[in-house]
Order: structure tokens, then C-alpha cells, then sequence
């Protein structure tokens, strides 16, 4: 596992194989989610990661903004052809996006790492048939 060398504070981003796993351990700022989606995209550029796991299990609270700031990552992810997949959504976080209105078409979800792995491996397969790779 190859692991950026994050800033203090700053949310880690690890590397293992083709993908980029992030465990957001506490709640964030406004600015550290959008310091978040930056370094994330750079890397996915950098790495050329196939996926993008975000796991999201210590946060007990997802706002609209943080929620809007998930959909982004998973379009931008998508736009660098990575497959995404948010993880360790707590049902209460479920139910407060739900009843905030939030829609996040975009965003793959899974109840745990090794499920969300598995997505993130069947989508990258899935596409690579596709394009005869």
C-alpha cells in the first residue's frame, strides 16, 4: 500500500493496485472537503487509479454541501475514468440525506470496504469487456 504524504489534518489517501482508498476518520470543514476533492482528482490523474473508494463509516454527520461535495468527486472520478464507490454510510446519515432532498445518482454506495471493493472491481471488468481490454 503506497500512501500520500498528506499535510496535518489533512484526510489520507492511500494507494493499493489500481485503486485510491480514502477513510474519512472525522467530520470536515467546507474547506477540508474541497481540499479533499482537489488532492483526489490530482491523484486519480496521477496514478491513473481505475477506482475510488471512499469510506465514510466514522462520520455521524453528512450535510448537503459534504453530500454535493460526494456526488462531485464520483462525476469527477467518473469523467477520469475511475469507477467510485462510497462506503460505511450510517443509517442515520442515509435517512438525513434522504430527508434533505439529496439525490446522489452518481454515487455507487456499498455497506462495507469489502463490498465496495468488489463493485469497483466488477465496474473497472465490466468496462475493460467492453472495450475489448
Amino acid at each position: 500500500m503506497d500512501e500520500f504524504d498528506p499535510g496535518a489534518g489533512e484526510v489520507q489517501i492511500f494507494e493499493v493496485q489500481d485503486c485510491l482508498l480514502v477513510a474519512i476518520q472525522e467530520d470536515l470543514d467546507d474547506r477540508a472537503v474541497l481540499d479533499l476533492q482537489d488532492r483526489l482528482t490530482e491523484r486519480i490523474s496521477k496514478t491513473h487509479a481505475r477506482g475510488v473508494l471512499i469510506d465514510i463509516s466514522a462520520l455521524d454527520v453528512v450535510d448537503t454541501f459534504i453530500g454535493r461535495m460526494l456526488g462531485s468527486i464520483a462525476r469527477m472520478a467518473a469523467i477520469l475514468d475511475a469507477a467510485s464507490v462510497l462506503v460505511g454510510m450510517r443509517p442515520a446519515v442515509a435517512i438525513t440525506l434522504v430527508e434533505l432532498g439529496m439525490h446522489l445518482d452518481e454515487v455507487r454506495t456499498a455497506l462495507n470496504v469489502d463490498r465496495g471493493l468488489r463493485l469497483i472491481r466488477e465496474q473497472i471488468d465490466g468496462r475493460a469487456a467492453s472495450n475489448g481490454r
